[in-house]
């Protein structure tokens, strides 16, 4: 299936992993997740993420005790901390 570039709709996308700074559901202060799945647009040079992605994130730092991350975590490592809910009910989205 190709991808079409979210900025410019071009088709000449490249799936990526990159480094994505988040700051958190709290505002206390801001980490790195390394290895962040992200999209490279060869056309407009755009490098993003796709809403799943942001979704996933969002609403997994949402779930989980924030104090056990550091300054930097790997997207795998993130989705991997056990949830302290099943979802969030803060998320009238769907």
């Amino acid at each position: 299936m190709e991808i079409a570039c979210e900025w410019c709709s071009s088709i000449n996308v490249k799936k990526t992993a990159a480094s994505v700074f988040w700051e958190l559901p709290d505002g206390a202060r801001a980490i790195e997740i390394t290895a962040t799945p992200t999209y490279c647009c060869r056309d407009c040079e755009m490098i993003y993420q796709s809403e799943p992605i942001i979704k996933e994130i969002e609403n997994h730092l949402y779930l989980v005790d924030c104090k056990q991350i550091g300054k930097v975590i790997s997207f795998e490592e993130l989705m991997k901390i056990p949830r302290l809910l099943k979802k969030n009910y803060f998320d009238f989205s769907s």
